[in-house]
């Protein structure tokens, strides 16, 4: 996170005083890594130190932050595209503020417990779960958990990326990654970010058009709030299901309207009902998805790996779903133009796969500790086929090490 931020700092700056398109690419290059960076990380870390009842609260924290940035984002364009000559530094030398937080965020947190006693550092793991646990709570339970998960991790000296290629780690990898796929292929992203323009083809105004824009965005941050104070009593599996079908639901009435009064011709306008028919329905879907999908993609991906390969299997998420994201940039525009109300079949049917393939593959976590998460996957009905016995057993391998046992006693 600490480099995340420093690359966001930097590349701001230098896009802020570019004075040539080659500052304007370096500066986008470094803003790219900095996204990579904190992606990668910041899930990954609030899980860690998440109690696991709370969890889900904590890592959908991530994605309201992201959408709080993006209408900042926005209401930072529209004020700075009215000064002449120098509005447009603003907006790309203010990319550095959030940088900022995060580089002088980072000295103030630790790292988490499950870092550092893979690093090998039990007793700095027992003094990061008291500062987080407090301490008045009784933490050595949890150091055994984290304990015994590394120790069995340890039996395999293979690196990260290469374990999780492996049949041992193959459901985490399936699965983590499937949720990025299938979400990309669901089109949200696309549509959020083209969300003027699609609100153009249905004969809305410019501005209007920029409204219903802004509106979408406070609808998913509060549908995303709700998602985070809910999940963790709820489940992960019933949300991404119930908001799955309903914004399917949702996507093929918005392609049946449009058929019907845009068609395939390309008319230019629809009836003012018809297109506050659609701009609902578009809400609605941006609530569904925000309740279940949008956040729900970093909390399951962040929990579901071991210990060992929990950073690679996040890596690898975001890479895939940074590669298809620009990927649908490309050619989003032209299908909307080439399949006009066929996009949203298109990515309803997505929606649709991606909803069973939920109900059938991935097993419920909601309230699990971290370190006993094997448990659950080697329980599955699928999965278990790819467990190893202990983890079928419902129990770690080994007793603790000499490892745990200082962790625990730091006096002796």
């Amino acid at each position: 996170m600490l480099f995340g931020g420093a690359m966001f700092f930097a590349g701001a700056a230098i896009n802020g005083g570019a004075v040539n398109i080659a500052m304007l690419v370096i500066g986008r290059m470094l803003l790219g890594f900095g996204i990579g960076f904190t992606f990668q990380s910041a899930p990954v870390y609030l899980s860690e130190i998440a109690p696991a009842k709370w969890r889900g609260a904590f890592a959908t924290a991530f994605g309201v932050f992201v959408i709080l940035g993006a209408i900042f984002a926005t209401v930072t364009n529209y004020f700075t595209n009215d000064i002449p000559g120098w509005g447009w530094r603003v907006s790309l030398g203010l990319a550095g503020a959030p940088g900022t937080l995060l580089v002088v965020g980072a000295f103030f947190v630790s790292d988490t417990p499950s870092s550092l006693v893979l690093r090998g550092h039990p007793y700095q793991a027992r003094a990061a779960l008291l500062r987080i646990r407090g301490a008045d709570v009784d933490v050595e339970a949890e150091l055994k958990d984290i304990v015994r998960a590394v120790e069995q991790a340890n039996r395999n000296d293979e690196g990260a990326f290469r374990r999780l290629f492996s049949r041992q780690y193959r459901q985490y990898l399936l699965v983590g990654v499937a949720i990025p796929v299938l979400y990309e292929l669901t089109g949200v992203n696309v549509i959020n970010i083209f969300m003027p323009v699609v609100f153009r083809t249905v004969g809305f105004s410019s501005k209007k058009a920029i409204l219903g824009s802004v509106i979408n965005f406070l609808v998913n941050l509060v549908a995303t709030l709700l998602s985070g104070s809910i999940m963790d009593h709820t489940g992960r599996r019933i949300l991404l299901i119930v908001g799955g079908f309903c914004v399917t639901i949702c996507q093929v009435a918005i392609s049946c309207i449009m058929a019907a009064h845009l068609g395939t011709e390309g008319a230019t306008t629809m009836p003012r009902n018809y297109a506050m028919a659609v701009l609902v329905l578009m809400m609605v879907s941006t609530f569904c998805m925000g309740v279940s999908w949008g956040p729900l993609r970093w909390v399951v991906q962040s929990e579901i790996y071991p210990v060992e390969v929990r950073s690679a299997g996040q890596a690898m998420g975001v890479s895939i779903w940074l590669c298809l994201t620009f990927m649908e940039l490309q050619v989003f525009i032209r299908m909307l133009c080439t399949m006009r109300y066929g996009v949203f079949l298109f990515h309803a049917g997505w929606f649709l796969v991606g909803t069973i393939c939920v109900a059938a593959f991935l097993p419920e976590t909601k309230g699990v500790l971290l370190e006993r998460m094997r448990t659950v996957w080697a329980q599955h009905w699928y999965w278990r086929r790819f467990a190893d016995v202990d983890d079928k057993q419902g129990r770690q391998v080994n007793p603790l090490c000499e490892m745990s046992s200082n962790a625990a006693n730091p006096n002796m």
